[in-house]
């Protein structure tokens, strides 16, 4: 995804902590869309997705939580759901919810830090998928580029990505206070990268 000159540059100059917290907080804004398929098409368990979450909150400020990653990972394979077998468009996002998650297990697990930044694309890439299935048919090519770039939910994506970068890099100290300020805005917000609404807990 094409974005604001030096964003990506800027987001890997971030301390590890810093980019945790910031794949954390976007995996945290997918999470609707998981939730509201599993609602739908009744498959899964949003309670896994949401642990998974919560312990990767807590981890950025509790030193002593230790995170067993392999069984998470494996939990959440278990709930990812294959776009094959559901007609449902909501299965692609609600499987980015679940990969973007899964992802960060691993790169914390590899210890790859540009795997953690990658999922700043991955949310991007889902907020494109939906633009292009609402989109007219007849668009493609450069016109259907332009039509996703310019549509008001990448824009918002775009924003929000662009603020958080700027909140995290303000605030180099991850102190407990900091990320449980910040993980309430999201929920409490509780509006996906592509607009879905469902009622979470702060």
């Amino acid at each position: 995804m094409t974005t604001k000159p030096g964003f990506f540059k800027r987001l890997k100059a971030l301390e590890l902590p810093q980019k945790k917290l910031f794949a954390v907080a976007l995996c945290q804004r997918m999470y609707p869309n998981y939730q509201l398929f599993s609602e739908v098409c009744e498959f899964g368990d949003p309670q896994v997705l949401d642990t998974v979450l919560n312990l990767l909150w807590q981890s950025l400020y509790d030193r002593k939580l230790k995170l067993n990653l392999e069984l998470q990972m494996a939990k959440l394979e278990e709930n990812t759901p294959e776009p094959p077998q559901f007609d449902a468009y909501g299965v692609y996002p609600a499987m980015d919810a679940a990969v973007a998650l899964s992802s960060l297990l691993g790169a914390l697990e590899s210890k790859v830090e540009d795997d953690i930044t990658n999922i700043s694309k991955l949310s991007s890439g889902t907020v494109a998928h939906y633009i292009e299935a609402i989109a007219d048919p007849e668009l493609d090519g450069e016109a259907l580029d332009e039509f996703v770039f310019s549509h008001e939910v990448m824009q918002e994506e775009r924003e929000l990505q662009a603020s958080l970068l700027e909140i995290i890099e303000e605030n180099p100290q991850i102190t407990a206070d900091f990320v449980k300020a910040l993980r309430k805005e999201i929920v409490m917000n509780g509006v996906s990268n592509i607009g879905i609404s469902v009622q979470q807990d702060a």
